[in-house]
């Protein structure tokens, strides 16, 4: 290539479209709250232990974040003790999640994901952006592929420069009349 010809970003000019999974992250911080740290013996909750610990624990730690409630043993929760949880905790915080901070991911991601209208991708390539610096867990991958495939042209994984095929629509034949 001689150096009097301009430099041509074929990425730019391909008319892919790129969707990256990390904007659709919660903006708050998810903080777990595991009940195991409440039980006697790490398996049995004992009523009047529970209410005074929760009472005495500082809530405004969670202030403005999402919280994970959970139990990380095998011990049997009555359900009432996740409500007494979500009582305390739901002046602080911005969303309770019953479930492990994972799980909040993925159904954070499950919804956010309703807002994509498969129907915006009619007909083009797509590339679903792979490195990203946050925890988008693979689920999020799974819908948007799901969302995507009755519509787009083609999806790929990865960098537009180095992407990973998923699915090409195949093209349609016209007849000449």
């Amino acid at each position: 290539m001689s150096s009097d010809q301009p430099l041509v970003n074929r990425v730019a000019n391909s008319g892919l479209i790129t969707l990256n999974l990390e904007e659709f992250f919660p903006a708050e911080e998810v903080m777990a709250f595991d009940l195991k740290d409440y039980l006697f013996m790490e398996l049995i909750l004992k009523e009047k232990d529970f209410r005074q610990a929760l009472k005495a624990h500082d809530w405004t730690q969670y202030e403005g974040k999402n919280l994970a409630v959970f139990c990380s043993t095998d011990a049997i929760i009555p359900v009432w003790a996740y409500m007494l949880v979500a009582a305390y905790a739901s002046p602080h915080v911005v969303q309770i999640f019953q479930g492990t901070p994972e799980t909040f991911y993925q159904v954070a991601f499950q919804m956010a994901l309703t807002q994509i209208n498969g129907a915006d991708y009619e007909q083009k390539r797509v590339v679903i952006k792979g490195c990203s610096n946050k925890p988008v867990p693979p689920s999020a991958y799974v819908e948007l592929t799901r969302r995507l495939r009755p519509y787009a042209q083609s999806s790929m994984y990865g960098e537009p420069c180095s992407t990973v095929p998923i699915f090409k629509r195949p093209r349609v034949l016209r007849r000449k009349s």
